[in-house]
């Protein structure tokens, strides 16, 4: 809050006659860490506007929760309801309230409308005016037969911008961009329940049936009969007790355990020095279905090895398998195979991480890390020096194409260095 009115401050002395800026807390997206329950996220959200007032903020919310918290999609109507008496600056809103690109829950279009009826609240008056000139609000103040369709603002916008062609045409045009929104996995906001307020029924199905999979995803683990599938498997875990500790706890995702590092020592010492260019590393992270859909990861596998071949580089015979692991365990499994590997030459670790669900693609993201291996040995591989590619799966970025990214960048960040 400080560092926004530190800012405000300098900005004011820049523009003498005036400086706007609002403040967005995303009070819910950072997940248990911070808080599991509603009410918890209720007293997050009040707490952040009473100190955005007395910091002189113009300071606005996305009342949100993670998919691994127990905030549930109908839970955040509650802290609505909880919150807008503090009459926050503003609310953010997605089409629905589940967020396909980050996976977490937060306000949808419809919640402002509900908003605005109970809480007798208004929309701004030009922007009131506006709906009334493109006919979406009648001269009454009621919302008219083209509320809930985008299509309608979509033609109302041509005809502004000088179109002439028919309102068939346009809509034609309209039906056919939102088509392919909705075949890439993303739900708009189209149409109304009963009410105005109300999602429309079919796509709030949709919406629960995604939530309902996030769900089942998150407590997914990698089976046994799946991890045999995978060639060659040398097995670890970082410290995470369980599944339920793992969630609750991400710091214990990112460190591996005693018997994990003791194991991978073993492999260094099998190695006997001809340390190999790339490591594979598989990780279930927050969704492990990511990993053993059919059409993923072996797909993946097939190409990459392809590409590294091509590029002349050698890799380890093994895969390693992380049970419970984030991230950053990729960078431990680095430390440890790579601590005895020329400082000079560049080493690599691929890893292959289930995404937080949400989207029901049921991605998952491939981390690369290429320094020298006196950077592995001096442990100072972190996000910072790390590339990725997310949102791969049988439905989203091909896992084929995903492997010659993959290659593309270890070719440009070894370039580099």
């Amino acid at each position: 809050y400080g560092l926004s009115r530190a800012i405000e401050q300098e900005l004011e002395k820049v523009q003498p006659d005036g400086a706007w800026m609002h403040v967005n807390d995303v009070a819910g997206f950072i997940g248990p860490e911070v808080f599991t329950t509603k009410e918890q996220l209720v007293r997050c959200c009040l707490e952040d506007i009473v100190m955005g007032k007395l910091h002189g903020l113009v300071l606005g919310l996305d009342i949100c929760s993670t998919l691994h918290m127990t905030v549930s999609l109908d839970d955040l109507q509650w802290c609505q309801d909880q919150i807008m008496p503090a009459n926050p600056a503003y609310l953010m809103a997605l089409p629905t309230r589940n967020d396909p690109m980050l996976s977490y829950l937060t306000t949808s279009f419809q919640d402002h409308v509900r908003l605005r009826e109970d809480f007798d609240l208004k929309v701004n008056d030009s922007m009131w005016a506006f709906f009334k000139k493109i006919e979406v609000i009648d001269e009454a103040g009621k919302f008219t037969e083209h509320a809930g369709d985008p299509i309608w603002v979509y033609y109302q916008y041509l005809l502004a911008k000088g179109d002439k062609r028919s309102k068939e045409e346009i809509y034609a045009e309209g039906n056919k961009k939102i088509a392919e929104v909705v075949g890439r996995g993303v739900d708009l906001a189209l149409g109304h329940g009963e009410k105005i307020s109300d999602i429309e029924p079919e796509l709030n199905k949709r919406i629960h049936a995604l939530y309902d999979d996030a769900k089942i995803s998150l407590w997914t683990e990698l089976t046994p009969e799946f991890v045999k599938t995978i060639p060659n498997t040398v097995e670890i875990a970082t410290q995470s007790k369980d599944r339920e500790n793992f969630i609750a706890a991400p710091a214990s995702g990112e460190v591996l355990s005693d018997a994990a590092v003791a194991t991978l020592e073993k492999l260094r010492s099998y190695w006997n020095g001809s340390t190999p260019d790339v490591q594979l590393v598989i990780s279930d992270g927050l969704n492990a279905n990511a990993i053993m859909d059919e059409g993923h990861l072996m797909p993946y596998l097939e190409a990459l090895a392809k590409e590294v071949k091509g590029a002349g580089l050698t890799v380890s015979e093994k895969n390693i398998v992380i049970t419970s692991g984030r991230v950053r365990a990729g960078y431990a499994v680095g430390s440890v195979l790579f601590a005895k590997a020329d400082p000079n030459k560049a080493a690599t670790i691929i890893n292959v991480i289930g995404e937080r669900p949400g989207s029901g693609h049921h991605n998952f993201s491939v981390y690369i890390s290429t320094p020298k291996g006196k950077v592995w040995q001096d442990k100072k591989v972190d996000h910072d020096i790390v590339r990725v590619i997310s949102g791969i799966s049988d439905t989203a970025l091909a896992p084929a194409d995903a492997a010659a990214e993959t290659m593309r960048l270890i070719t440009k960040m070894k370039s580099e260095q």
